[in-house]
Parts: structure tokens; C-alpha cells; sequence
């Protein structure tokens, strides 16, 4: 099932990743993917 998250960006924020997209022809969904599958998480074992 997919999920949908929405928030708020800065004007700068979003001519940001706007621009990023128009460079490397990618979409914000598929870039922000990418963003959040590269986070670490600082999980502790059990």
C-alpha cells in the first residue's frame, strides 16, 4: 500500500528541488525517494 506524505517547502526550498528535477529530468517524488531511502537510522538492537 502506498502512503502519501505532504508538507510545506520555503519558496528557496522549492526552486531548489524544482531545479534539481529540471537538470536531471527525475521527478520530486522520485528524488525525495531516493532522499529518504539514503537516511540512516540509528536503530538499537533489541
Amino acid at each position: 500500500m502506498k502512503k502519501s506524505i505532504f508538507f510545506r517547502l520555503t519558496d528557496e526550498e522549492f526552486e531548489q528541488i524544482e531545479a534539481y528535477c529540471q537538470q536531471t529530468g527525475r521527478t520530486k517524488s522520485d528524488v525525495l525517494r531516493e532522499l529518504i531511502r539514503k537516511l540512516k537510522t540509528n536503530k538499537k538492537p533489541s
